[in-house]
């Protein structure tokens, strides 16, 4: 693996699921590896959970830690090519990343997307000119239109908790007041697809009319209007809010009637909710689903430190 920007840099997402689990059975078993070598965390946007554990992941590894918060820390960037730059972006990524690349074994960017221009923001454009300028291996923190450690921690998440060889997945929208991205949504989709094809789970995807996710994402994935259809029978729930994707970044609906409560689960297989955090309590998820055993949450987060260090472990072993 040399960057690790979505699941087309995997080879086998089994052998990268064990190996997030090893990590977790014994977290300093391969400080040879990163023994010297840096990682620059570089966030464009806010975080809790991915930069706290991929820190620490790397700090497992051994490596040195550096972090920056775009605009805050550094100047602004510009990412677009061959532009007049009297605006607000003091630097350009080509004479940016390629200063990191030198300072850095690893990259790890965090980029939200806009959500005001569709063609724009699933370019990926910050990723991939980090990718062409820094010429070190990149991970995707992130991005506009996927979140592929979380895809992992989520995958390790269910390996653990599954009680039957072949769980149901269900992926349900949930509302909100403002427009969020469709990065894990389809990340989500795009891991468990794998997942699926495999024959490791059976995967669903339920939301209101509108919601329908980018059909490179989705697949042939059987989508539902009807969320009590789609929870029957479930072992897991996965809840997430994203914007429209067809009338791109807007909210379409609040409806209440789409958070997740106990009264939900009922028809599931004693299904386990999981969510990927910061989650808004009683807006998308009822309290008592949150606080129930059937929760997942914190565990899934903590397993964030785990896939972080599977991928770090691989690129540090192809990239040493």
């Amino acid at each position: 693996m040399t960057n690790f920007l979505s699941l087309a840099d995997v080879t086998d997402i089994d052998a990268l699921i064990q190996s997030g689990l090893a990590a977790k059975a014994n977290p300093f078993a391969d400080q040879h590896l990163g023994k010297n070598k840096t990682i620059g965390l570089i966030f464009f946007n806010s975080s809790l959970r991915t930069r706290l554990s991929t820190q620490k992941a790397a700090q497992n590894l051994g490596m040195n830690v550096m972090m920056m918060n775009v605009g805050q820390d550094s100047w602004g960037l510009e990412m677009e090519e061959g532009v007049l730059m009297n605006g607000d972006k003091a630097e350009h990524v080509r004479e940016a990343a390629a200063v990191m690349g030198r300072y850095c074994n690893i990259i790890g960017i965090r980029a939200f997307a806009e959500l005001k221009d569709r063609e724009k923001d699933y370019r990926e454009q910050v990723m991939h000119q980090f990718a062409k300028y820094a010429r070190v291996p990149i991970v995707n923190l992130e991005s506009a239109t996927r979140h592929p450690l979380q895809s992992l921690a989520d995958c390790i998440t269910i390996e653990e908790a599954k009680t039957v060889a072949r769980p149901k997945v269900v992926l349900t929208w949930l509302p909100h007041f403002k427009p969020l991205p469709q990065a894990v949504a389809n990340s989500f989709c795009e891991w468990m697809n794998a997942r699926a094809k495999a024959g490791h789970i059976e995967f669903i995807v339920t939301h209101p009319k509108g919601y329908e996710l980018a059909p490179e994402f989705v697949g042939d994935t059987y989508v539902t209007h009807n969320q009590a259809e789609a929870f029957a029978g479930a072992d897991f729930i996965y809840g997430k809010n994203w914007s429209s994707y067809m009338q791109y970044g807007q909210v379409l609906t609040q409806d209440p009637s789409w958070a997740v409560t106990m009264d939900d689960l009922q028809v599931t297989n004693n299904g386990k909710f999981m969510h990927c955090l910061p989650v808004r309590r009683n807006l998308k998820v009822a309290d008592a689903v949150l606080d129930s055993p059937q929760s997942l949450v914190i565990e899934q987060a903590a397993n964030r430190e785990w896939s972080a260090q599977a991928v770090l472990k691989e690129i540090l072993k192809h990239n040493g």
